[in-house]
């Protein structure tokens, strides 16, 4: 266990990540098609909080943990602004041009994903990357739309 290094005087970061936005694979590929038909619309009740991160920014934090001497302990990945369920499909469908008046029932989401999606899209916590900003990580995409503008075109 990483703690276990602590004891032994190892510098240790633990790295706690949102919902990981990138090119192939998760989250947002399993959002993408039915966004993409104009059928995407928010995820059970649209309140639940949606820390973000850009795949090359949660690798550009994972470097910034290795880099930097004075990071060290629990630390976020995720984006400086997350977003409700009900803005980030807002925002996904803005990018695609597509409607987003179709709810996904908190059901759907549990048989495509499992606990990963029931975790990560329905549970929704406010998570800052306090720690990464105050170490003088500098964010690529701090900014959902073009997080998503990047990802998508």
């Amino acid at each position: 266990m990483a703690v276990e290094a602590e004891t032994l005087g190892i510098r240790t970061c633990l790295l706690r990540t949102g919902v990981v936005l990138g090119k192939n694979g998760g989250a947002l590929s399993k959002m993408l098609p039915p966004f993409k038909l104009g059928l995407g619309g928010k995820i059970g009740s649209g309140k639940q909080w949606m820390s973000w991160i850009h795949l090359d920014d949660l690798v550009g934090i994972i470097l910034h943990c290795i880099v930097n001497e004075e990071v060290k302990g629990a630390i976020n990945g995720t984006a400086p602004e997350p977003k409700t369920n009900t803005d980030f499909t807002q925002a996904l469908g803005q990018v695609l041009n597509r409607p987003t008046v179709l709810p996904m029932p908190a059901f759907v989401i549990k048989l495509l994903m499992g606990n990963m999606g029931e975790e990560l899209l329905l549970a929704g916590k406010k998570i800052l990357p306090a720690k990464a900003l105050a170490t003088g990580y500098v964010f690529k995409y701090p900014e959902l739309e073009t997080a998503l503008i990047d990802i998508i075109t």
